[in-house]
């Protein structure tokens, strides 16, 4: 997505970085310190991620001064040079090569004003030291390696600052990040995560420790930072609402593909429905979801939670099972029967488009209300759970049939 551009440094000496920008042309910038093997190719595949998030981002070649335009894997003669590289690296000098991205990001037209810090590894250390002398508005690093070392700059940093701290890095054991914790973990500016059982690098996708559930995690708190001190804003309620009249409303497929990103996944979890990619995604919702939804299905808000990168709706899904529904009922031929199940959304976005969809509901109900098993045998609800979730003091408690035996024993 992006291409490279030349920064001057402080001392006058020209270097390369990788700059990226969001389809709108215009974000708050992101300087994106890189890891111990140079400006390869998972910096740039985050500054491309970043980018789709509506930053513009600026990952400098930070090494230099000792080898330009390093670009290295992780076999393991890649391994010992970058650790070569990482022992002689100077890194007063590259902080300073950093407040002049800082600098030159802010001067572009590309860039609305704020400019936030971002790093892995090596680059975790950068954006905590980005923080207390670059001047940055907020700076997030994962595992940094040294944070330690430099805590007697913590009195320097005046923005918010998110660090991420793998359980089991022995990078930055134990003892080091209790001392982190202890130095910054009292500021209301600071937040620090750890993420029991996983090793340095666990958001890496290219690393053998890389972890999805860690890593997603670590992401929407990274974004989460970024968002409330830099923008920009999205109104991402209403950017499901009109996703959702376009696949129940108007029914219109383009439209609905147009909410989201180039590559996006769905997935019904409790049949394993949906697609990924845009061409089998948009194939699903063609012949299998869109266009093949009963004739009076409506949906019923009854909840709507709204993170920085995400939402979370929780709705009454009603319909007649008038034809055969591929995505919750494959294979079962049409009953008549009216079915309320209650339903979930968590739905994931990247900027302003649409990543994933999350969905579940309650199948054993679905199945119960369309008489496809016999609720009575089997610790199931029917349209009761629906009747329940919008009236509480409906009875509780149906289903156990100990529930008397422990009257009166509070």
């Amino acid at each position: 997505m992006g291409s490279f551009i030349e920064i001057t440094s402080a001392d006058g000496g020209r270097f390369k970085a990788y700059m990226t920008v969001p389809a709108s042309g215009r974000g708050p910038g992101i300087v994106l310190c890189q890891e111990i093997f140079g400006v390869n190719a998972y910096v740039r595949e985050v500054a491309d991620l970043y980018a789709e998030e509506g930053y513009v981002v600026l990952a400098p070649d930070l090494f230099w001064r000792m080898q330009p335009m390093v670009d290295m894997g992780y076999s393991p003669e890649e391994w010992q040079k970058a650790f070569e590289f990482f022992q002689k690296f100077d890194v007063d000098a590259g902080v300073k090569d950093i407040a002049a991205c800082v600098q030159a990001l802010r001067g572009r037209p590309e860039c609305t004003g704020k400019v936030g810090a971002l790093g892995h590894c090596l680059g975790g250390k950068l954006a905590y030291l980005a923080a207390a002398r670059a001047g940055v508005d907020c700076a997030v690093g994962y595992y940094g390696v040294g944070i330690e070392g430099h805590l007697n700059e913590k009195d320097k940093i005046r923005c918010p600052m998110v660090l991420h701290m793998a359980g089991e890095d022995k990078y930055c054991p134990k003892e080091a990040q209790e001392q982190i914790k202890a130095a910054l973990g009292n500021r209301p500016d600071a937040e620090i995560y750890t993420y029991p059982g996983q090793d340095h690098a666990f958001a890496r996708t290219m690393g053998e420790h890389f972890n999805k559930p860690a890593a997603n995690l670590a992401h929407s708190r990274s974004i989460a930072l970024f968002r409330r001190v830099m923008g920009p804003k999205y109104d991402l309620s209403a950017l499901w609402d009109k996703h959702c009249e376009y696949e129940f409303g108007t029914r219109d497929v383009a439209a609905t593909m147009k909410t989201m990103v180039a590559e996006p996944y769905v997935n019904h979890i409790p049949t394993m429905t949906g697609g990924v990619g845009q061409q089998e995604l948009a194939r699903f919702y063609q012949h299998h979801f869109v266009n093949g939804n009963p004739a009076d299905t409506k949906l019923i808000p009854v909840s709507r939670t709204i993170g920085a990168d995400r939402v979370v709706d929780e709705m009454l899904f009603c319909f007649t099972h008038d034809r055969e529904i591929d995505w919750m009922l494959p294979g079962v031929p049409p009953t008549g029967r009216y079915v309320e199940v209650p339903l979930v959304a968590i739905v994931c976005f990247r900027g302003n488009k649409i990543y994933h969809e999350h969905i579940y509901w309650d199948q054993a109900s679905v199945l119960a209300q369309i008489g496809l098993i016999d609720k009575e045998s089997l610790p199931a609800a029917g349209i009761e759970s629906a009747k329940k979730l919008l009236d509480e003091t409906l009875p509780s408690n149906t289903l156990m049939k100990r529930w008397a035996e422990s009257a009166g024993k509070v």
